[in-house]
């Protein structure tokens, strides 16, 4: 109460007060929700509906909403800043919309969720309707094969392979991770066939003979355990178990992706890019050529 108080809020309420709300929004981590949940739960009526991020915590059972309370989820398809940044521009980014509640309220609950997603701009791009199971394995899937492990790994993998061949660090990170982000915005802003064709041919060519050679059988057999893992809940006993450990594996993997001989090169790359450097004096120039140390 004291944080929100502090980020300017004028209305800061507590559990107790929850009986008059409407919709009560959880916007904490999912490992948050087994704490947070349960005193809001107590005190709200059936006429108030709980909003949810995400489905994880609900769908893996972490938590229990009572049967009589209407349960929403919105969940756009973006970090929190890239939503509030195409809200402040008048437009919006899509998200995934799920209601699980009893029969006499599923209208009422599907009409504030839809409320709730129009309000923080979704409506202005697209709103797709799912169930809280379907949004929780997808969204750990997709995490996990592509958008974060699956990308950590091959950019790693990569960057790792050219400097173990005598490649500078700079020029390897350059190609491998830096390059990432203009090629994303190609696939997010035309799909893949149209990113494809406005490649070069040689980067075409390329691409036909390396998507052919990773995507073998061994690939699809990772993304078929992993997929079976968080549909068996396997993943979420895990997840919690850390969390109940006070988050060993997650802390090491955090200070072994500082420690990676990368990030220091990462800081060299993002010191030349205009927008980012904005407010620091003084030119930077990098000889690409120079065999600098990671």
């Amino acid at each position: 109460m004291g944080r929100a108080q502090a980020d300017g809020f004028r209305i800061v309420a507590s559990a107790a007060d929850a009986d008059w709300a409407e919709l009560v929004v959880f916007a904490v981590p999912d490992s948050a929700h087994a704490t947070v949940c349960p005193p809001y739960f107590k005190a709200m009526t059936a006429a108030t509906v709980a909003g949810f991020l995400h489905g994880f915590s609900l769908h893996f059972g972490l938590i229990a909403p009572p049967t009589s309370l209407g349960c929403a989820l919105v969940a756009p398809k973006g970090p929190g800043t890239a939503l509030r940044q195409r809200f402040l521009e008048g437009t919006g980014i899509p998200c995934l919309l799920a209601v699980r509640a009893s029969p006499d309220h599923v209208a009422r609950t599907t009409a504030i969720a839809h409320a709730w997603a129009h309000a923080i701009g979704c409506g202005r791009a697209g709103i797709v309707e799912t169930s809280f199971k379907d949004e929780a394995e997808t969204d750990l899937f997709g995490e996990q094969a592509v958008l974060c492990g699956g990308l950590i790994a091959l950019i790693r993998a990569a960057y790792e392979t050219l400097v173990e061949a005598g490649y500078p660090p700079l020029l390897a990170y350059t190609e491998c991770c830096h390059e990432v982000k203009q090629i994303a915005d190609l696939v997010c802003d035309r799909g893949i066939a149209a990113m494809a064709d406005a490649i070069s041919p040689t980067a075409r060519f390329g691409a036909l003979e390396a998507s052919a050679r990773l995507d073998d059988a061994a690939l699809r057999a990772h993304m078929r355990s992993m997929l079976a893992s968080i549909q068996d809940g396997s993943f979420a006993s895990r997840l919690a178990a850390d969390a109940d450990a006070g988050n060993p594996k997650l802390r090491s993997f955090s200070e072994d992706l500082l420690k990676h001989p990368m990030e220091p090169i990462g800081e060299r790359v993002r010191a030349m890019l205009p927008w980012l450097a904005q407010g620091k004096s003084g030119a930077v120039t990098t000889r690409i050529a120079d065999k600098m140390s990671p």
